[in-house]
């Protein structure tokens, strides 16, 4: 699959509920299907990002905040067990957004994450629960992901 910046057409309407009641992670590398928990992510090695916005297309912005969770990056990494160029980010809702290695290596000491918590505290199912957080985040969330479902790497 070759990498383009496109990002499908999503509604700009508001999605105040969870897509669905099922917080399972699915992560497709390698010709493999692998499922985790957001408890299983917990265990994983975190990292805590200050000074970051949640950027809602067309709702605003809010924050600062500071989220935990585990490095996008290594997590690809550690499950991808190849060389892989860019990963895929999908919501529940079917939002999506694509990323590319380089990038996520270029973020050094601010990485994209996939947070399990905001401010010291366990996200909720109804702000995301695993959310996708870009600190570098400027074109109005089309890398930010609410309710994170599946991770594809190519």
């Amino acid at each position: 699959m070759p990498y383009n910046d496109w990002n499908p057409p999503h509604s700009h309407d508001p999605n105040p509920e969870p897509p669905s009641d099922d917080p399972t992670l699915t992560i497709i590398a390698n010709d493999q299907t692998l499922r985790f928990t957001p408890q299983y992510l917990a265990t994983l090695p975190q990292a805590e990002v200050r000074d970051c916005y949640i950027v809602s297309t067309g709702h605003g912005t809010s924050g600062p905040f500071a989220f935990k969770g585990v490095r996008l990056l290594e997590l690809a990494i550690r499950y991808a067990k190849s060389t892989w160029t860019f990963l895929d980010v999908i919501s529940g809702d079917a939002f999506r957004t694509r990323l590319r290695r380089e990038d996520l290596v270029a973020m050094g000491d601010r990485p994209a994450i996939l947070s399990l918590e905001i401010d010291g505290r366990p996200l909720e199912r109804i702000e995301g629960l695993v959310r996708l957080i870009v600190p570098n985040e400027s074109d109005d969330a089309l890398r930010q992901v609410k309710w994170v479902s599946e991770i594809r790497i190519y």
